[in-house]
């Protein structure tokens, strides 16, 4: 007579035998899934990446509609109510300026909102309104039209002189605004594109008789807002704010590429007054931000600075220029700017102050804080004979004045020099200070902190270590021992 188990004992070692079975095969299955899922993962970065380079490539597709657009102001209307078509071949420059003109009788009223659609919409150069929205669906496109006879000519910037690149007039910019209030840009992302791959090849072959115009260029005004879209391959500076108060960058990305697409600067703050830039990605073929106030003699004379300015949580790149720039052009003064939170990664310099002899003005309490160098020729400069002027009228006694900047929590690695202050004897860096520096290098030769005619502090241990010109404190800021060789110049460009 055979044994036999209960049906019940039964069906559950049957039920466990099967769980044995099935687990190992769901680890072994899933450990390969999770692989899969990783190097998705990164082949989606990695073609992100690639699509905000420039490539025009895109793997995500739409599905469904787009995202219906909000109403920001009491009236709202559609490019398409004035004409425009958005198939990237009609001239779209008769739409947009009628409904500009349109939207400009309701500024008593609260103002009204443009609304450009998805699609592509190629115009010349057009002027903004006061009490503005301009909102730019998801896959919505301006394009800017390559002849440059379509861009208007304007005169030279009062603080810059004759011109930036060529004497006399200049070109305008794509979207363009003067003497305005209550201005916003923004969207689902949607791009603005100067298509300046024509401007910049031209350029380089001397073709210009005029200097180029930025993508966007808004002159003596306040209440600005640009948010949530995209601007890129602009012919020269990309956002350019001029002589203007309170304006806020917020969660823009601006791209050109990183070689070959001269003086495309992400935001240039020129002679501005409180100024937010925050949450944005930069990668361009010049400094990401740069901070100006006018060019010698002529901005000088022109005595507007840029001050109160808040840059924050930017991501940022430059492989010809510096990530966050001040100057050259700070004849105006530049004071009082923040810089915190923000990720430099591949660029050529990080963080950079740049002046010279004629300049005049000022560049003053400068704070950065918690700043990250991933893979950076070199970390922090100040340089104090940027030798390009306007003409060979600039005061040789005009002499900047650098002074109250301070460096806390940078941090990084794969850095050549991590830091570079070259003052002169004319121009001597005064009372900078630095607290919590760790700074991987990839040189391993002494003098890759390099000072020359500065004075200042160092607070508790860093790395790597101070040159000598500097005053040396403990972590409770207690003097430890004074420098007694400010003056000392250990600059080496060849490193």
């Amino acid at each position: 007579m055979v044994d036999t188990l209960p049906v019940g004992r039964f069906q559950l070692q049957q039920q466990r035998l099967e769980l044995k079975r099935w687990i190992p095969a769901f680890l072994s299955s899933h450990k390969t899934l999770f692989v899969l899922l990783w190097i998705a993962a990164f082949g989606s970065v990695f073609f992100w990446q690639w699509n905000i380079g420039g490539s025009g490539f895109s793997i995500f597709a739409k599905v469904g509609p787009g995202r219906p657009m909000p109403k920001m102001r009491p009236f709202a209307f559609n490019l398409t109510d004035f004409g425009g078509v958005g198939d990237g071949v009609a001239d779209e420059t008769a739409a947009f300026e009628r409904a500009i003109l349109a939207i400009s009788k309701f500024g008593k009223r609260g103002g009204a909102q443009l609304n450009v659609p998805p699609g592509k919409w190629l115009t010349a150069p057009f002027n903004l309104t006061s009490h503005m929205t301009l909102f730019l669906a998801e896959d919505a496109e301006i394009l800017g039209i390559q002849d440059e006879k379509r861009w208007a000519l304007m005169p030279p910037l009062p603080s810059y002189g004759y011109g930036r690149e060529h004497n006399g007039s200049r070109y305008g910019s794509l979207i363009h605004g003067q003497n305005l209030r209550d201005v916003v840009i923004t969207g689902h992302n949607g791009t603005i594109n100067g298509q300046g791959q024509s401007w910049w090849k031209k350029y380089r072959q001397k073709l210009l008789n005029h200097s180029r115009g930025p993508l966007v260029q808004i002159m003596w005004s306040s209440d600005i807002v640009i948010s949530d879209i995209t601007l890129r391959d602009s012919p020269f500076w990309t956002f350019h704010p001029y002589d203007c108060k309170n304006v806020t960058v917020r969660n823009v990305t601006i791209l050109a590429p990183i070689f070959e697409a001269p003086n495309t600067d992400g935001i240039d703050p020129d002679s501005c007054e409180d100024m937010v830039i925050e949450d944005c990605y930069i990668s361009v073929g010049d400094d990401a931000v740069a901070i100006k106030s006018g060019w010698d003699q002529y901005g000088i004379a022109y005595g507007q600075p840029s001050r109160n300015i808040l840059i924050r949580n930017l991501i940022i790149r430059s492989m010809v220029s510096a990530g966050i720039s001040i100057g050259s052009e700070m004849s105006g003064g530049v004071s009082n700017v923040t810089v915190e939170n923000v990720l430099v990664w591949s660029s050529r310099r990080a963080v950079r102050i740049k002046t010279a002899v004629g300049r005049g003005g000022y560049v003053r309490d400068i704070t950065y804080r918690n700043l990250t160098f991933d893979n950076a020729r070199v970390g922090i400069v100040i340089k104090t004979d940027y030798n390009e002027h306007p003409d060979d009228d600039f005061d040789r006694k005009a002499l900047p004045i650098i002074r109250d900047i301070s460096f806390t929590e940078i941090h990084g690695h794969g850095v050549r020099v991590p830091v570079r202050i070259h003052g002169s004897k004319d121009i001597p860096i005064r009372n900078v200070a630095f607290r919590d520096i760790s700074i991987g290098i990839t040189y391993k030769k002494k003098h890759i902190f390099q000072c020359a005619f500065v004075e200042g502090r160092v607070i508790g241990t860093i790395f790597p270590a101070p040159c000598e010109n500097l005053d040396r404190y403990d972590e409770e800021e207690r003097l430890v021992k004074l420098s007694a060789a400010q003056n000392v110049t250990d600059i080496d460009y060849d490193i």
